[in-house]
């Protein structure tokens, strides 16, 4: 499809080389994150706060109104909202995980449970540091890489069922889309289904919509019954089977920074706006300025434009097909953000306790300057109970695509840089873990290449 835009504004890019992108790595512990971003050529770590605003996005900035109290700027906002996801009360915070810790410190009590599809990392690290239980409920064709499933972000309403009788439920979460999973949209059908569920058992449902437009026009091309409806209809029939969302406003809103909660319940309006007071600011600033909450405001109205999503979801296709004609295996179907690599059938002879994934963004990087993202073993962590690794049944490594910022060139160039290390996968070594925090530890891990494939299992006799 030919971009719905044309490019005003240019940013240059360098490529370092390959000797120096090695010296590079090595010194950032094979970490992609520790990079700086001057060493990277392409990034495709994170489609959040790194897409390019629009000419009205920039203009609407100039109107931002800095007031602490009051601020027009914020009832711009608010409107916004209201016109496109249809809550009537919203609490600013200066990014999605803000919100998250916000909404977690009044919703949840130790030893809750927070039952949903597959949540994302710092989803399960907030839920956990209020002592809860993130309870994964996605359909078992979610973690068959193969399976040309249309929505494998839905959940299966038997285990969703199982928790909500047996577990002590603080709230149920729908995450839309998927980023986990690949990055795949929930049915509406499944929407409905679970709203009924949580309504059955007096449950709050709420959404992580940072991609709530993606999946919508996933709705409007996959479900029957929705081809002919418009994405913002679809928009407000989502979410009117929620009691709220939580949103980083840096996707679907296509801004830099700044994030929100979004209700429909005064009385939990007020307690969330006193909690952000103590930890964001003023209900009526949360951690942002007029500039950010006014670029909000226009890029939700943008990001359903559906001129755009099919320019958007279009880019992530062609990456993946272009890909899958090299012999790369990719998490199919392709979903509408990124574009995810099996890493552990890319290395099948890389342990997962090798970090197959990890290893192949490290490869990634020597060979074209490319930052991808794990999201795999390292990002699953440990169990809290046995310290143990958890290996998830989907270990990825995410080509994520920024918004309205990289051109087919550039998509054909990330394609050629993966083949040439498909090409020399069987002489890769994996990595080994050196430092590892506590928290969300993929941000600041080190590594080193891992000589010995039975490495930890040695570690731990010792």
């Amino acid at each position: 499809m030919i971009p719905p835009f044309k490019i005003k504004s240019v940013e240059p890019i360098r490529l370092l080389p390959k000797s120096e992108r090695i010296k590079r790595i090595k010194r950032a512990g094979y970490n992609i994150f520790k990079l700086r971003a001057s060493s990277i050529f392409i990034d495709l770590l994170t489609d959040s706060g790194t897409g390019a605003m629009s000419q009205e996005q920039w203009s609407a900035m100039m109107k931002g109104d800095e007031s602490y109290a009051g601020s027009e700027s914020f009832f711009r906002f608010e409107k916004a909202v209201k016109e496109v996801l249809g809550f009537p009360f919203v609490v600013p915070c200066h990014q999605g995980r803000g919100a998250e810790r916000v909404f977690d410190r009044v919703m949840i009590k130790a030893g809750q449970a927070v039952p949903g599809n597959t949540h994302f990392d710092t989803t399960k690290a907030h839920i956990e540091y209020r002592k809860g239980k993130a309870v994964d409920c996605t359909i078992s064709e979610a973690f068959d890489p193969e399976t040309d499933h249309p929505f494998k972000g839905n959940v299966d309403l038997k285990k969703l069922e199982f928790s909500l009788k047996n577990d002590d439920v603080a709230y149920v979460l729908l995450t839309c889309t998927c980023n986990s999973i690949g990055g795949q949209p929930v049915s509406m059908a499944n929407i409905k289904a679970v709203s009924r569920l949580a309504r059955k058992y007096k449950k709050p449902l709420f959404m992580d919509g940072a991609r709530f437009a993606e999946n919508a026009f996933f709705i409007k091309k996959r479900e029957k019954g929705y081809e002919k409806k418009s994405v913002k209809t679809i928009v407000k029939e989502m979410t009117s089977h929620f009691d709220g969302m939580l949103m980083s406003a840096k996707k679907d809103a296509i801004v830099n920074i700044g994030g929100f909660i979004a209700v429909r319940d005064k009385g939990l309006y007020e307690k969330l706006s006193q909690m952000a007071i103590l930890f964001e600011g003023f209900p009526t600033y949360g951690g942002l300025s007029g500039r950010d909450m006014e670029a909000i405001a226009q890029g939700l109205y943008e990001g359903i434009d559906e001129d755009y999503l099919e320019y958007r979801t279009s880019q992530v296709k062609y990456l993946a097909e272009k890909l899958e004609l090299f012999g790369i295996p990719v998490l199919k179907p392709v979903g509408g953000h990124a574009v995810y690599v099996n890493g552990k059938e890319f290395f099948d002879h890389i342990p997962q306790w090798q970090f197959p994934s990890q290893t192949l963004a490290v490869e990634l990087y020597v060979e074209g300057g490319i930052r991808a993202v794990e999201i795999g073993t390292l990002l699953a962590g440990r169990d809290p109970e046995t310290g143990e690794n958890i290996y998830p049944e989907l270990d990825l490594l995410r080509l994520t695509i920024p918004r309205r910022v990289y051109t087919k060139e550039h998509l054909d160039y990330v394609a050629e840089c993966l083949k040439k290390v498909w090409e020399r996968r069987e002489s890769v070594k994996g990595l080994k873990l050196i430092h590892e925090p506590k928290v969300l530890r993929h941000f600041q891990a080190r590594f080193e290449r891992a000589e010995d494939v039975n490495f930890e299992k040695k570690l731990r006799k010792k």
